[in-house]
Parts: structure tokens; C-alpha cells; sequence
């Protein structure tokens, strides 16, 4: 599990990387294949059927919202329409419009969702839609949706009955509009899908959104047996001739992207789920919280060696390592000399008071100025032997205080 979360990591670092790129690319590619799939399946304007025109309208559709994707398929089917007969584009108009109106009115934002509805009905794997669009969309998306749903089978429709167009007159006008209107109004078919896919949609939304565990799968494998029960119940009713073989294969396979859209989506760990409860002065809150399921991407660093580089920061560090010494070892030098000039000052002072004493006073205090003196010279020799073993700012402040108690112990003494 750890590797599929580091790789869902990486591919969403590539993709916040590179979406103004990758975004184009995707809504290129989706919009060749949904004009291509026109072309191939009505193709009867051959102006259009044509792979750079179809090149120049996928350009067109990369930088322009999902919008302009479906004015664009509009276009395209219409067209065909038009080359086919008038009348069979003004019944394709009329049914644009009234989708179009339910669309605008209910779910505005899921153009997406018309495109790649009627492409994945094309595609022969349409019960992908029904259970993906509940999980990542509301309840209104079943409006676009079934509007998908009505965009495939109207050109299934006009595809069936083209040859029975082609072959009736010009002045003919009502009754090729009465073959479409009713052809499309009696599909039943198309019903039952619309029915099937608004249950299974709704069924979905209402699953997930409650307050269980694991209530995306309980709701993905709900909305798939919602779906084939639905199709298997109108296919007993109306008799549409509904694969079960491939309904039960486009319901597992609905499970699988189901769940790789959950694990990009909705990817929690259920197994360290809490439950907070407070309150105000005005409600009770009863909260459950579900901590997402998230991995750190391991990254490596690779650093680089210089040997020559290294040896010359050697031998530089060496170098400011003794200079340092050197200059600590001459500041200790002149402090020793300072104090030793303090130390013949005290006994010049000494002496000369010592001279100015008179009678046997002067040889008492003589005897005790030489004492004075030779402890000052010990005191001396004692400070320069503690220098020669440590050098260092702390030390030298000790000893010079050790000096000055000595010389005023001394002085004291003297008088």
C-alpha cells in the first residue's frame, strides 16, 4: 500500500507540475476521438470527415473550456445531419434544444459529462458512467447524464433510418419527421438506459454521502447491482434485448475504475477513525472525523566530494589554526611582561617608603619588604608557569587576579 500511495504522490507532483500542459493534452485527445467517432459512425458531410478538419476543431477545443468541446459536437452531428436530409437536421435541432434547456437548467457545469456519456455508449462500456458520475458528482448530474444517454441513441436512430430517408422524395418533408419522431419517442431502450442510469446515479450519490465505514464501496457495489436490476427488470417489461453477458462485464468493470477513482479521491484510513462531541449555547455537535491515508515521497540526495578541494580547506584551517595560537601565545607574552613591570613598581614604591622608616623599625620592615618581594617574585613565577600550560582569556583574567590579591595582602602587611 505504501508504494501505491508514493505513486499516487508522484503522479500528483507531476501533474500540479505540468498541468497547463497536461490539461490541453487531455481535452485534445478527448475531443479527436469524439469527432473522429462522428465521422466514423454518421459521416455523410465528407468535408468534414476529414482528418484536418478534425485536427484544427481538437486545437480549438484544447484552449477553450469543456463548453466549446460540446458546441463543437453539436456542430459536427448536425452537419451530418444536414448532408443526410433538412428535415432530419431540423428534428436534431429540436431535440438539441429541449436537451439543451435541461441541461442549462440543472446541471450546467457537467459538460463533461454530455461528451463522454454518448462516447463510452459508443464504446460499448457505458455502465462506467452511471457509477463514477455518482461518486464525484451531485444528484442533478443524472440531467446530463440522460442527456448523453439521448444524444446516442437519436444518432442511432437517424443512423438506422437512413436508408429510408434517402429513398423517399423531397416533397415528402412530414413523413421523414414522423419516422424520427416516433422512431426516437419509441425507443424503449433508450428509456429503460435514462431510468437505469438516473436510479443507479442517485443511489450512489445518497450511499457515499452518509456517515459509515467504507460507504464509497458500499455505495459503488449498491449502485452496480441497482444498475443491472434495473436494465434486467425493463428488459423484462419492454423487451429491449438487454445483454446480460455484457452488462454483468460492464458492471465489474464499472467496479474497477470505480475504485481507482476512489483511491485518487477519496483514499481514508477507516482503521484510525475518532469521534469528537461539543456544544455551544445554541447546538450539540457530533463530529467523525476519518484521517486521510497519505505517504512522505523518499527523496535522495547525492552529494559531491572534492578531494583536492577538501585537502586545500585542510591545509587553509591548519593554517588559520596556528596563526590563531600564534597570536594567543604573543598576547599571553605582553600581558607576562605588563605584569612583571607592575611587580618592580610595587617594590621600587616599597623599598623607597622602607628607606624614609627609621632605627630598628627600618630592618623589621626591610626583613618584612624582602618577604613582600620574594612572594611577589613567587607570585610571578607561579603566573608565568600557569601561562606557559594554559593560554586563554579565563585564565589570564584568574591570574591576574590572584596577582592583585597578593599585592594588596602585601601592601597591606608593609604597614
Amino acid at each position: 500500500m505504501t508504494v501505491l500511495l508514493e505513486m499516487k504522490e508522484r503522479l500528483k507532483l507531476i501533474y500540479s507540475k505540468g498541468e497547463p500542459f497536461l490539461l490541453p493534452l487531455v481535452k485534445f485527445l478527448l475531443a479527436f476521438v469524439t469527432f473522429n467517432t462522428l465521422n466514423g459512425r454518421m459521416g455523410y458531410m465528407t468535408q468534414l470527415d476529414n482528418v484536418a478538419v478534425v485536427l484544427i476543431a481538437a486545437l480549438t477545443c484544447s484552449f477553450l473550456p469543456t463548453g466549446a468541446m460540446v458546441f463543437f459536437a453539436t456542430i459536427f452531428s448536425l452537419a451530418h445531419m444536414y448532408a443526410l436530409s433538412l428535415e432530419v437536421a431540423l428534428v436534431g435541432v429540436c431535440v438539441y434544444l429541449v436537451m439543451y434547456l435541461l441541461f442549462f437548467r440543472f446541471s450546467p457545469k457537467d459538460s463533461l459529462v454530455v461528451i463522454i456519456t454518448p462516447l463510452l455508449c459508443a464504446l460499448k462500456i457505458p455502465y462506467v458512467v452511471p457509477v463514477v458520475v455518482g461518486l464525484l458528482c451531485g444528484p442533478m448530474s443524472a440531467v446530463s447524464v440522460g442527456c448523453g444517454v439521448v444524444v446516442y441513441y437519436v444518432i442511432e436512430v437517424i443512423v438506422n433510418n437512413a436508408s429510408n430517408v434517402k429513398t423517399m422524395e423531397d416533397g415528402e418533408i412530414v413523413a421523414k419527421i414522423r419516422i424520427l419522431i416516433e422512431a426516437i419517442m419509441g425507443n424503449k431502450a433508450m428509456l429503460v438506459v435514462v431510468v437505469s442510469f438516473a436510479v443507479t446515479i442517485l443511489v450512489v450519490y445518497f450511499i457515499r454521502r452518509l456517515s459509515i465505514d467504507y460507504s464509497w464501496t458500499i455505495a459503488m457495489i449498491a449502485g452496480v447491482m441497482t444498475n443491472v436490476v434495473v436494465l434486467l427488470i425493463g428488459d423484462l417489461l419492454y423487451d429491449i434485448n438487454i445483454s446480460v453477458g455484457g452488462a454483468l462485464l460492464g458492471s465489474l468493470l464499472a467496479l474497477v475504475v470505480a475504485k481507482v477513482v476512489e483511491f485518487f479521491r477519496f483514499c481514508v484510513d477507516y482503521s484510525r477513525v475518532e469521534k469528537v462531541q461539543f456544544e455551544d449555547d445554541e447546538y450539540y455537535y457530533y463530529v467523525k472525523a476519518v484521517p486521510k491515508m497519505s505517504v512522505s515521497m523518499s527523496t535522495k540526495t547525492v552529494k559531491k566530494i572534492n578531494t583536492q578541494q577538501s585537502r586545500a580547506g585542510g591545509r587553509a584551517g591548519a593554517a588559520r589554526h596556528t596563526g590563531r595560537l600564534n597570536q594567543s601565545a604573543g598576547a599571553g607574552d605582553r600581558n607576562m611582561m605588563d605584569r612583571e613591570g607592575a611587580n618592580r613598581i610595587v617594590q621600587e614604591e616599597r623599598s623607597g617608603q622602607g628607606r624614609n622608616m627609621s632605627g630598628g623599625r627600618n630592618t623589621m620592615d626591610r626583613s618584612r619588604s624582602n618577604m613582600a618581594g620574594r612572594n611577589v617574585r613567587r607570585t610571578s613565577g607561579y603566573v608565568q608557569n600557569r601561562s606557559n600550560v594554559t593560554i586563554g582569556s579565563t585564565v589570564r583574567q584568574d591570574t591576574m587576579e590572584n596577582v592583585t590579591e597578593d599585592v594588596s595582602e602585601d601592601y597591606e602587611d608593609f604597614y
